[in-house]
């Protein structure tokens, strides 16, 4: 569906989540966030009927994201209502991939198309100071696992530091050997003018947006750098989806209030 500026708006972002299994310098702070009750999040019977209300409107990509959407028991039966909505043409997931591996398979199996898995540089230590603490073995594993599941895997890796390029050259030629793509993120806060990552895939270039998310906890963000905001109508789904296509900003400005893992980046 259309937005007020002509863009082609099809692709819904849902936060399942607010929770992380890591604590990525670059997605929240070192104490972590103000984590939602359990009676504050979705079911994923609401994630459903949302989804599928979405997809009636012409949305055709559906990405599950966090915090880690793993993190959150029984993902895979979520995969599966998803993947039964009729018309919906990709189903992807972007995770941390640590806790990707034993349920990689059966992802596959109740219809993920494919995923997305960050990994910011290939040495163990770097890897274990960005995440503060994460095993870059559990991630491997998960990529692993994944490529034997038959899903398509993409690399996102965020641009750091003074070591972005060598970090770039090692995950071009990693991505390579394994069969997986790759994507170069521009480090970026929610709090700050967006900007457009000029020499990176990501973020997307506000001209094209063709993006609306859903977060964990049932509110709509036509922009992920803006404050509005639209509560779901559960009388209303449809509606609710509309007001906030129609309530897409032309450019992104500034977020306030949260953190990159708390909105799905």
């Amino acid at each position: 569906m259309l937005d007020s500026f002509g863009r082609d708006i099809g692709y819904l972002r849902i936060s399942v989540t607010d929770r992380c299994n890591l604590r990525c310098v670059y997605c929240m702070p070192a104490e972590g966030v103000r984590l939602m009750r359990h009676e504050e999040i979705l079911s994923y019977e609401e994630i459903y009927l949302v989804a599928k209300a979405a997809v009636g409107l012409g949305f055709r990509k559906i990405r599950l994201t966090g915090g880690e959407p793993l993190a959150r028991k029984g993902l895979p039966e979520l995969v599966a209502m998803l993947a039964s909505i009729e018309s919906l043409e990709t189903l992807a997931m972007t995770t941390n991939g640590t806790l990707l591996a034993p349920v990689a398979k059966g992802l596959a199996e109740r219809g993920l198309d494919s995923v997305n898995i960050s990994l910011d540089t290939l040495d163990p230590e770097r890897y274990r100071r960005i995440t503060r603490g994460g095993r870059i073995e559990d991630a491997i594993a998960g990529i692993q696992a994944a490529l034997d599941a038959g899903l398509p895997v993409k690399l996102n890796v965020v641009a750091l530091g003074d070591s972005m390029e060598k970090d770039f050259d090692e995950m071009r030629r990693y991505a390579a050997r394994v069969g997986a793509s790759v994507q170069f993120i521009a480090q970026y806060r929610l709090d700050e003018e967006k900007r457009d990552g000029v020499g990176f895939d990501r973020p997307p270039k506000c001209a094209s947006c063709d993006r609306l998310r859903l977060l964990a906890d049932g509110s709509l963000r036509p922009c992920l750098h803006g404050n509005i905001s639209v509560r779901v109508d559960f009388a209303d789904i449809e509606g609710s989806i509309r007001r906030a296509v129609a309530l897409k900003p032309v450019r992104g400005h500034v977020c306030d209030g949260l953190e990159v893992g708390q909105i799905g980046g």
